[in-house]
Order: structure tokens, then sequence, then C-alpha cells
């Protein structure tokens, strides 16, 4: 009768390692496909960055340096988006992805800050097309950063979480996955002043 009693225990904690490793492999999974998608949304991203940079080009020669700045931060962020993609799960990856995304994103609003002051740039349909692409595009980013952040959250949490904290490390999870922010973030400051005199 012990015998069951130890076996039945026995059992019971199997199925339980298997359980909480089965798990850990199903969240990575979902974060990996998640920042698969985040991946497709933005080579689609740097594949219209090149073509917009070439239709504005005529209108903006006098601003090359702007438009190389462009380019070149488009470059670095091709590269963090390979490093990252070798391991979504990677801290300092994800960390440079997000400081080349932080970099081509400054770059772009400069970019755009100048494409309104030449009005022959507004009435070009490439342009505007670009423009209009580019902004669904930076829509479908956001939306699949969040998804992706979301499952980060949630095989961290499970990963964090006892059991598994236990076994974790030994199957292979030894780290938290990073979540990916892509937005500088600017000290808090203080509310202006307003007054009604």
């Amino acid at each position: 009768m012990k015998l069951l009693v130890v076996l039945a225990v026995i059992g019971v904690l199997l199925i339980a390692v298997i359980a909480i490793y089965n798990r850990l492999v199903a969240l990575r999974n979902r974060f990996q496909n998640a920042f698969a998608q985040i991946e497709v949304q933005l080579k689609r991203r740097y594949d219209l960055i090149p073509n917009l940079v070439e239709t504005v080009r005529a209108f903006m020669s006098h601003e090359r340096e702007t438009l190389e700045a462009v380019i070149t931060a488009r470059n670095a962020a091709v590269a963090g988006l390979q490093a990252a993609a070798r391991n979504p799960g990677d801290a300092d990856a994800i960390g440079a992805l997000a400081s080349a995304e932080s970099r081509l994103g400054g770059a772009m609003v400069r970019f755009n800050a100048l494409m309104e002051a030449y009005p022959d740039i507004k009435a070009n349909q490439n342009a505007a097309q670009l423009m209009e692409e580019l902004t669904s595009t930076e829509n479908r980013v956001a939306f699949a950063r969040q998804a992706y952040n979301d499952q980060v959250m949630h095989y961290n949490t499970f990963r964090q979480s006892f059991p598994a904290v236990l076994l974790a490390a030994s199957f292979g999870h030894r780290a938290d996955a990073a979540l990916l922010d892509f937005a500088d973030r600017p000290a808090l400051q203080a509310a202006p002043a307003v007054k009604f005199s």
C-alpha cells in the first residue's frame, strides 16, 4: 500500500513537472511568434522608408543631411531587428532594437517636419500614398508590439511563479524575456501653470 502511495505521489509530481515544462515552452513560443509579427511589420516599414526618401529627394535636394540621417537610422534599425530576431527574449538585443527604433523615430519626426514645409511634396500622390502606408504600418507595429509585450508578461509571470520558478532554469528558461518599448521615456515634467487674469 505504501508503495502505491509513493508511486502515486511520484506520478503526480512527474505530471506536474511535465505540465510546467510544456507551459514554459508554449509561452516562450507565443512571445517568439508575437515578435515575428513585429518583425513582419518592421520589415514593411523599413521597405517603405527608402521609397519615401527617394520620392521626396528631388523636392528636398538641399536637405541631404536629413535624408541621409533617416537612411542611416533605418539601416541601424534593420541591424537591430536582425539581432533581436535571432533571440527575441534577449534583453540586450531587444534593448538595442528599441534604441535603434527610437533613433529612427526621431529621424522620421525631423523628416516629416521638413516634408510639411514643402507644398509640392504634399501634392505628390506617391509621397502621400507612401506616407499613408507608413502611418498604417506604424499602427500595425504598435499593435504587434503590444501583443508581444502581453505574451512576454504571461511568460515572465509564469516563469517567476511557484513552482515553475524552481524548475525553469533547469529547463533552459534562465532569464525573463525583455519587453519592447520603442519610445524613450522622458523624465516627468511639472505641468505648466495656467493663469486666467
